[in-house]
Order: structure tokens, then sequence, then C-alpha cells
């Protein structure tokens, strides 16, 4: 990464529009971290655990023992073709396997970057690029394999998850979906400049918004959104320009295809009678201005499809703490965001909501804590990475039990009888020292013997 910084950063600029500060700390910074402290725990994660072992079976130990999954196949996402590649790498790398790394052909330069550098510092015998399209990921997906990591859209999950059972190889699905973000009212202005700017950074800052965890949509209430609306104008304005046609710090839709798919959802007559600010569009450049949209139709495609791009549904509510109602009528997102300074609330949006994370009052940091596992649940996927979750992923924790030939418990053995019935009973309710006490009160002997005496 130290080697190469220049070439990723104009790799991720020809096929994304990414500036270099957001290459950095989006992708570049990510990896390097992450590498570094697998680097740092590697020797501790990979070191046996202990079992704690019933004192019934004494003389006894039992350990944990990670061990490699054997050969991983990882299918990269395109939006963040460097981070998205490495990071399941690192993990894999970490926990002893060999891999077969496929970057998307949505992100050529990346790609070929990819597939050109890795061989330079990686051992070409364990880890392989494999670049192309659809023909060669679904050849890929033919071959058995120890494991599979996949991150991407939902649709093509399925068909992961589809060609992996075949051979009943486990699959890791990063996936995505629509990740709310429940604003509950703040009274004080300082508060709500800075909720604004969290809000701004984590819908359009990413990548133009075309990222798994990007925030969907806002919910708040009637009272709040017209507060809300103007203070994200000011910070858009102060972040991108007020001129749609000299837009900076925007990544570019990724292709012809996504902006199209976009420009359709926008223009649907439904859709455009909520725009409350941008909706320009630049074909040229792929370019789509920070787009905020009051009160779309629920049963618009973007309410009820993962939006990928700059745009932001605001819904209103006339109590935010019908939020929660509102979420829990669909699907579980990867990421849900709050910002709320009721802990009442906190602890209902805690307990009664099921998300891959949930973040108070900021959007998207979690995802460069290594600390903290990341990854979905229910349609937003299953399975998780980062730090020593990456090491679990990749791992089989092999269960290991020593046992000596030494004191043979005759009570687990036929023929049976009424006090051996009672005797596992107590077993499995009681510690040692009351079994050991109950072996005394009866006075019977032949319980325990030593060696193979019957």
């Amino acid at each position: 990464m130290d080697e190469n910084e220049d070439q990723i950063f104009k790799a991720l600029q020809q096929d994304l529009g990414k500036h270099p500060v957001e290459a950095y700390r989006d992708e570049i910074g990510v990896v390097k971290k992450s590498a570094s402290y697998s680097l740092s725990c590697v020797g501790k994660w990979m070191a046996p655990t202990k079992g704690r072992i019933p004192l019934l079976f004494f003389p006894a130990s039992g350990e944990v023992l990670p061990e490699p999954l054997g050969l991983a196949l990882i299918f990269v996402s395109w939006n963040f073709p460097i981070v998205l590649a490495l990071d399941p790498l690192i993990g894999a790398i970490s926990a002893g396997n060999a891999v077969v790394l496929k970057p998307s052909e949505l992100a050529p330069a990346c790609s070929s970057f990819l597939a050109n550098t890795i061989p330079l510092y990686l051992d070409s015998n364990a880890i392989k690029v494999v670049e192309g399209g659809t023909d060669i990921a679904e050849q890929l997906l033919q071959q058995k394999w120890d494991k599979i990591f996949f991150t991407g859209s939902q649709r093509v999950g399925k068909i992961v998850m589809s060609a992996a059972a075949k051979h009943l190889t486990p699959v890791t699905l990063e996936l995505g979906g629509k990740c709310p973000i429940i604003l509950d009212s703040l009274s004080n202005p300082s508060e709500i400049k800075v909720a604004a700017k969290r809000i701004a950074g984590a819908k359009w800052g990413p990548c133009s918004g075309q990222a798994c965890i990007a925030i969907d949509y806002v919910l708040v209430e009637h009272k709040f959104a017209s507060t809300l609306i103007e203070y994200l104008k000011k910070t858009i304005n102060r972040f991108y320009g007020e001129n749609p046609k000299t837009l900076k710090n925007l990544s570019k839709i990724i292709n012809k295809h996504q902006f199209e798919r976009l420009r359709n959802i926008i223009e649907d007559p439904a859709v455009a009678a909520s725009v409350v600010h941008g909706g320009s569009l630049d074909e040229k450049n792929l370019i789509i201005e920070p787009t905020i949209l009051l009160n779309p139709p629920l049963d618009s495609e973007i309410m009820t499809a993962e939006i990928f791009g700059p745009l932001l549904p605001i819904i209103t509510l006339t109590n935010i703490q019908d939020s929660i109602e509102f979420i829990n009528s669909r699907p579980k997102p990867l990421a849900l965001y709050a910002f709320t300074k009721n802990g009442a609330f906190k602890q209902r949006i805690l307990t009664e909501t099921s998300s891959g994370s949930l973040t108070f009052n900021d959007a998207m940091p979690q995802f460069v804590c290594d600390s903290l596992p990341f990854g979905g649940v229910g349609q937003s996927g299953f399975g998780r990475y980062h730090g020593k979750y990456s090491f679990d992923t990749f791992s089989h924790e092999k269960a290991v039990l020593h046992r000596s030939f030494f004191l043979e418990l005759e009570a687990r053995y036929p023929p049976w009888n009424d006090f051996k019935l009672q005797f596992i009973r107590f077993a499995y309710k009681f510690d040692y020292l009351r079994l050991v006490l109950l072996l005394m009160s009866h006075k019977l002997k032949g319980i325990f013997t030593s060696g193979h005496q019957d």
C-alpha cells in the first residue's frame, strides 16, 4: 500500500472519480490499518484457547484450535474495489488460507491494479487474482471451495449461495438494503449543524451514496423536517459547491447503466414532485447532484429498492417513536443510524429493532472499527468480518479434548441399573464434588475403577 499509493489514487479516480482524500480515508487508510492490526494480533488469534472441561471427566483438558478452512474464493464489489478486496484477503491470509480473488469488472483500472500488483508482493502459488466478467464468475462458482466470501447485491448473492449449496460450501454474504436514519428533534442549533454534517457526509461523501451502508432515507417528525432540510442544503453547498455544473468532491456514478437507473427513479413524475433540493444530472461526466426529496410515495422504487446513489428521501412522521414500527415493517437493514439524546428512546431502538449494526449520533464510522464485527442480518446478509472477526470467518474452530487412561467412570456403561440412572441425573445437574459425596454416601465399589478393571 505504501509503495503503490499513487497508482491506487489514479485507479480509483479513473473508475469512480474519487478524490485522493476520499480514496485514502475510505480505502487505502482502512487497508493499512487493518493489515497493521492483524499483524500485531495474529499470533494471539492463532494460539489455542483453553476450554473448561467438567470435573466429571478429570483428568482431562480441552482446547479450541483455529485451523484454516482451505481454499477461499473472494468476490469483490466495484464501489470500494480496493478495501473490499484487500480487507477480506487480510483475514483469509491471517487464518492461513489459499485464496482466489475475483475483482469486479465494473472497476477495470482497480481490477488491473490488483491483478498486476498482488503477485509482486504475495505468494502467487497461494494467492491468485482472476479477472473477468460474469462468465468468469460463473465458471469460478462451478468449482468446489472451502469458503466463499461475497460482497455485492442481494440478487447476485442468491446466485452465489445457490452455487455454494451444491458443495455445501460455507458462505459469507455482505449485501445491502435500505439503511435508515432516525432523527429525533434537536433543539440546540450546534447539534443540528453537527447532525447535518454527519448525515451529508454519510450520504454523499462515500462514493456519492454508492455504498451499502450509506443512508438510504431519513425518518423525522413533521415539525422538524424544514429545519433539517435547510441545514442539509447549507452543508451540501459548503461540501460540494452551489453550482450544479461545477460540483466538487463528488464521486461519479460507476457507469451509464447505473446512471440511467437513477435517472429513471428521479424522473418518475410522482417522485420528481417531491424533490426539494438538487436533481440536476450531468450525463457526460456521470455526475448527479446531491438531491433531497420530501415524502416521495412509499410504494415508489426510491422507497422499495436500495437507492445506491446521491438521492436522499426524507419521510415525515407525526411522532418519531413511530419510526420503530416503520423500520420493522421492512426488511432488516445492514446499518441503522439514530440521532437522539433520549435515553429511553435509545433503549427502545436497541431492543425493538434488528439490524446488522446500530450507530447512535453518527453514521458510517462503525465500518472502520476493527474491534466491532461488520455484517448483515436477514436479507442484508450474514457472516461478519473486520479484525479478529475476519480471522474467525476464514477459520474453523476445532474442539480438542485430551483424556487420560486413568480413572474410568463405569456409570456411563451398561449394564444399566437405577443407581446409574440416578448418578447420571446428578452428573448433568450438579458439580463434581456433589458426585463424590454421592459416591461416598452409597459406599459403592466399582463406580470408579483404575485402568480397565471392570
